[in-house]
């Protein structure tokens, strides 16, 4: 179970704009990230690559938390919004909701809860 601590952490790290170090520090080695209902990814080695993959596809990515994240028991919740700027300048934002199941100190399983329509 996550110490509030470790979570405001992990949230501070990836609202630094460490998003592949945030993968490294706080994930399990055998953590998985699910987006919607999509099959997940699986092992932290490949979140971080997917992650790197993501963020190179953009010229600039803000991130904001929207709200405190719950937690409660080996359960957190976090709502973000992330605005991407693409090399052509075209600016996307983009709102979720993680919701992460932590083994001890590490993410061990993440979902991403959000409407698909704003990837289009």
């Amino acid at each position: 179970m996550p110490s509030r601590a470790a979570v405001e952490a992990f949230v501070a790290q990836v609202l630094s704009g460490d998003h592949v170090g945030a993968i490294a520090d706080w994930y399990a080695e055998d953590a998985t990230m699910q987006e919607n209902q999509d099959p997940p990814r699986v092992g932290r080695e490949a979140l971080m690559e997917g992650e790197r993959q993501a963020l190179a596809r953009a010229a600039k990515v803000e991130t904001e938390l929207l709200a405190p994240p719950i937690v409660d028991g080996d359960r957190a919740a976090i709502h973000w919004r992330f605005t991407f700027t693409s090399p052509k300048g075209v600016v996307r934002s983009f709102e979720e909701i993680a919701w992460q199941t932590w083994r001890g100190d590490k993410v061990w399983r993440e979902t991403f809860f959000y409407d698909p329509a704003q990837t289009r």
